[in-house]
């Protein structure tokens, strides 16, 4: 199928970050299949409602009312992806953010969208405590998104089948968000996925990395934790998010490109 219509519901995943910026906003994978899409269909337009910092109950009591106005048919894509920066705060409850996730799903696709839904990476190719917890939360996460998926007949994007994303040279210098390569390679993916015209390329790996030395990875982490761990330290602490006073970059469906 070829859809007239693309939209996109999430948090700094599906918002971009951290791609190149065109015109002031982040590119990022939503825009770069977007671009295709458009080629496929003259009539195609564009919504992505994603907002950085988005817990999985704001996406689905800001979003997805919104979401589900834009819906046309089956010729609507829609991609929900939530959850995650619930799963990385201290106070995470599982069961409450999987039944909220369920019944999202099953909202959306009352609507006769086709819906997209995502899994999160669960081994990042980091190691240690954090590694596991992380791992382990996300284990459990994605089981909901594979089953209600199922259930509802949802195109299912997993991550975890192609252990080359694992490679942390796809992520920006925050070592949380994806850099231009990682959307470029995660907008091929979808492509494929959906049956429109991609790049094969998107599952060469790359090269082996050079090896670094001692004191240039403890600079670099010494950089990485004044820089984006102590500010989101400090946000959690102040109970602020990155995205408190931020709107979705495209909040109604335009015409694409624009």
């Amino acid at each position: 199928m070829k859809y007239k219509r693309l939209i996109v519901c999430g948090d700094s995943y599906s918002e971009g970050m951290s791609d190149e910026i065109i015109n002031g906003q982040y590119r990022g994978w939503a825009d770069r299949i977007a671009d295709v899409m458009a080629r496929a269909d003259s009539d195609f337009t564009y919504v992505n409602l994603s907002v950085r910092g988005k817990l999985l109950k704001q996406v689905i009591d800001d979003q997805l009312p919104v979401a589900i106005g834009y819906v046309t048919g089956p010729d609507t894509l829609l991609s929900f992806h939530a959850g995650a920066n619930d799963a990385l705060r201290p106070n995470y409850k599982p069961e409450v953010a999987q039944a909220l996730y369920a019944e999202a799903v099953r909202r959306a696709a009352a609507t006769g969208a086709t819906l997209m839904l995502f899994t999160v990476l669960e081994r990042t190719g980091n190691t240690g405590r954090g590694s596991d917890v992380w791992a382990a939360r996300f284990g459990e996460f994605n089981k909901i998104v594979r089953e209600v998926g199922a259930e509802v007949g949802a195109i299912i994007v997993d991550a975890n089948n192609e252990t080359f994303f694992s490679d942390n040279r796809f992520l920006a210098f925050d070592r949380l968000h994806l850099n231009a390569e990682g959307h470029n390679r995660v907008a091929q993916a979808l492509l494929e996925k959906l049956g429109y015209q991609f790049d094969s390329a998107w599952r060469i790996p790359l090269p082996p990395a050079p090896a670094s030395s001692w004191l240039s990875r403890r600079i670099s982490s010494t950089i990485w934790f004044f820089t984006f761990a102590l500010p989101w330290i400090w946000r959690r602490l102040r109970g602020k998010s990155s995205g408190d006073g931020r709107t979705a970059k495209y909040p109604t469906p335009i015409r694409w490109p624009v």
